[in-house]
């Protein structure tokens, strides 16, 4: 659907309908949200390293307070940062770019999708500020505490936690109908799906993975808000309800979601790989089937989060077995983007490195989780500080590492100005050491038995001696702060003095560089027609290996 040039400031920069303004809303609201969900952590984890002192900047953190900050945290980084950064706003901008299209297929339903996710991340600060505070029951929302609503008004934010999540999921869903169907619409003449970038099929395999998963939880949050709100029984066990049903519900999403978040992130790691190695992405086809796999697996192994929950031990085996299996498509994908390095004449620019340090701590993530997986040893580290210390080993890469290669690798197109390069290094070095000396001593206090939501460890005297291992965690983690201060510096500074970039700063084979940087309303200037596979490298910018170009082969 094409549509004119906004005239006005505000449909050009607040009722925008054009993806790439979108993006950038998307963008910078998730910038935000990563923000505050920063803080959070900094004053939850400054109260496990100190217990009882005053957190500089935040104050005491009480028990009720500490859980409240570890669920909002847990919250705003899954569904606030990692969503709308990974699938929104580089969905947004390099979609429909990468297919040749003009904009979205439906313009109109992309921008009530934005301003659907801010009303969203309105509501869910706005629970800070309701009597009786956020929600104090861990990001997953497990009743039978999140059931116990209170009928006087006490526990409003709790209810205001469910309607945020709510909104969002409606949102996301508008956004998934506008990916799959532009790229598989929209595209050029001789753009056929085999040609598309690794990108578009994570997208494309992410969005159709969340609109399927979804709906269950979107049902079991509504039973939950009837339970708090007008004293329905689905979860109460006294009332006949089961709390292990929302344990099903939630899982049933919250797994797949993780490759939701996972999907994306590896497409922008093989677009990075690809035009800084100058070499054509190693088994194109052996991903794109691997990914599919990987995304159909990824609706049978969510009881793996419940080996220990009272679940049918004869359930144990084949859950185990489909968690193994569902490394294995993620295992050919990394052995292709390490395949594609072999021998490659690699630039070691800013995202580049990011897009290595997003190989090399995700590997760490993805072992670590076979404990996890696997019944037997997961009955041992199960909510533990080991669990805590996997789950961001997976996502810290995924959210973080994946974001900020491909914000510099994709600057330039979306602001027509380029990252400066000497900030940019400083930003990965105090981002990956930060990151492991946050999270790998977390490893050893889950095997001490530190458990989680614990808010003050000093009371058990066995976990005295993961004081110290506290206090590293601690000091990592303000180090990881610190140094993102340098990215916000680098990111608006150069958004408007940074050097000016040319159409193709990195000579890459794909689409999206074919255009002006930024793209024009409408994209491109000229009509394009798709000659090559997307990683072949031509001088001419794409007129490389001739091809049917007729409709039949859209």
């Amino acid at each position: 659907m094409s549509h004119d040039a906004p005239k006005s400031f505000l449909r050009t920069y607040v009722f925008s309908t054009d993806h790439k303004m979108i993006a950038k809303q998307y963008m910078i609201s998730g910038l935000v949200m990563a923000l505050l969900g920063g803080y959070l952590a900094y004053a939850f984890r400054w109260q496990l390293a100190w217990p009882g002192t005053s957190a500089p900047g935040f104050g005491t953190v009480d028990p009720k307070t500490y859980t409240s900050l570890v669920t909002m945290h847990g919250t705003i980084m899954v569904f606030w940062v990692a969503m709308p950064v990974l699938l929104a706003a580089f969905g947004n901008l390099l979609l429909p770019l990468m297919v040749g299209a003009e904009d979205m297929a439906f313009p109109r339903l992309n921008m009530l999708s934005y301003w659907i996710f801010l009303v969203s991340s309105l509501v869910l600060v706005l629970s800070f500020f309701v009597p009786g505070g956020p929600s104090a029951n861990a990001w997953t929302g497990y009743p039978p505490l999140m059931s116990r609503g209170s009928y006087n008004g006490v526990y409003w934010g709790g209810h205001l936690w469910i309607l945020a999540v709510a909104l969002e999921f409606v949102a996301f869903l508008m956004g998934g109908i506008n990916f799959v169907t532009t790229a598989i619409n929209r595209r050029v003449p001789g753009l056929t799906m085999f040609r598309l970038p690794i990108f578009v099929w994570e997208e494309i395999i992410a969005a159709i993975v969340f609109m399927l998963s979804v709906g269950p939880l979107v049902a079991g949050a509504v039973m939950l808000l009837l339970d708090r709100m007008i004293g329905t029984g689905f979860y109460i066990p006294e009332q006949g309800g089961d709390p292990l049903l929302f344990q099903h519900l939630f899982w049933f999403f919250g797994h797949p979601e993780v490759y939701v978040l996972l999907l994306p992130s590896m497409g922008i790691v093989a677009e990075v790989l690809t035009c800084h190695s100058r070499k054509a992405l190693f088994g194109y086809k052996m991903i794109v089937w691997a990914t599919v796999v990987a995304g159909v697996l990824s609706f049978v192994v969510w009881a793996h989060h419940q080996f220990v929950s009272g679940l049918d031990p004869k359930l144990a085996n084949p859950f185990s077995f489909t968690t193994i299996l569902i490394s294995v498509p993620f295992a050919v994908s990394i052995f292709s983007f390490l395949a594609t390095l072999w021998g490659a004449s690699i630039r070691f620019t800013t995202a580049m490195l990011f897009a290595l340090g997003f190989l090399a701590l995700f590997l760490v993530g993805g072992v670590t989780g076979i404990v996890n997986g696997t019944a037997a040893s997961d009955i041992y580290v199960h909510d533990s500080y080991f669990v805590v210390a996997h789950f961001h080993f997976a996502l810290v890469p995924v959210t973080f590492l994946g974001f900020f290669a491909g914000i510099y690798h994709y600057f330039p197109k979306m602001w027509g100005r380029m990252l400066n390069e000497k900030l940019g290094v400083v930003h990965f070095v105090g981002t990956v050491i930060g990151t492991c000396v946050t999270f790998i001593p977390q490893f050893q206090l889950g095997l001490m038995g530190m458990n989680r939501r614990i808010p003050d460890p000093n009371v058990y005297e066995f976990l005295r001696e993961g004081k110290p291992l506290q206090a590293y965690s601690t000091y990592g983690l303000i180090l990881l702060l610190a140094f993102q201060l340098p990215f916000i510096f680098n990111f608006f500074y150069s958004m408007f003095a940074g050097k000016v970039a040319d159409r193709n700063p990195w000579n890459a084979t794909t689409l999206e560089w074919n255009t002006a940087s930024p793209p024009p309303h409408g994209n491109f200037d000229t009509p394009q027609i798709v000659y090559r596979d997307p990683y072949v490298y031509s001088p001419e910018g794409g007129k490389g290996r001739q091809a049917d170009v007729s409709l039949t082969n859209r």
